[in-house]
């Protein structure tokens, strides 16, 4: 009902905060938060480069360009072929060999990436972290890590249970092979979470 006051004038009722209004103003996820710095840095990166880049010229190999230097950031021992610990999973002693990025944090921050470019107003056929040479970059670094490091790559298989087995509804081995790739996804996340906050303060560096 509205009041009003000894002036004459109407004053409207207060409007009660819908659930809409409510959830507008919730906070972006994990995800949201680190693409969003992931996209900011590579805004800045371009801004930096020498000669500075426009987003509508950037290409595929522009963004491998961008990845490889990344590769100060990061935090994972890949050896060299002259190194003796070459291909040994569990190094006895430390080694002289450099830091790289993890091709898996790589592989998340290029997808995170491909979808900011599209949110940001990008066509999806000219997308140039889809480009085909990204992916063929990326296959290239994953083999010779895993070469260099002794752990292969492999996807893990759900297996798939029987239907018709009743007695099979509990065994949770299916669904446990998916948490533990959530959880290396979380890793992957936290990883390059890092790199690319690093990156923000230190992209002055041109390539």
């Amino acid at each position: 009902m509205n009041s009003t006051p000894t002036d004459g004038t109407t004053v409207p009722p207060t409007v009660p905060t819908t659930a809409t209004e409510s959830s507008n103003s919730a906070p972006p996820s994990r995800y949201e938060s680190q693409k969003r710095r992931d996209w900011n840095t590579f805004l800045q990166y371009l801004k930096n480069h020498k000669p500075p880049l426009t987003l509508a010229r950037c290409s595929g190999a522009h963004v491998i360009e961008f990845l490889k230097y990344l590769d100060q950031f990061g935090k994972t021992k890949v050896h060299s072929s002259g190194c003796p610990f070459f291909g040994h999973p569990n190094p006895p002693a430390p080694c002289a060999c450099p830091l790289r990025q993890a091709w898996g944090s790589l592989d998340a921050l290029i997808g995170r990436l491909r979808a900011a470019y599209e949110e940001n107003g990008g066509r999806p056929e000219s997308n140039p972290f889809g480009a085909r040479a990204v992916r063929i970059y990326l296959r290239e670094v994953r083999e010779s890590q895993a070469k260099a490091r002794g752990i292969p790559y492999e996807k893990k298989k759900r297996k798939r249970l029987p239907a018709s087995n009743p007695s099979n509804t509990g065994v949770t081995r299916g669904d446990g092979d998916g948490v533990g790739c959530s959880s290396s996804s979380a890793a992957v996340v936290s990883e390059t979470a890092g790199a690319t906050s690093a990156g923000v303060g230190s992209s002055s560096t041109p390539v």
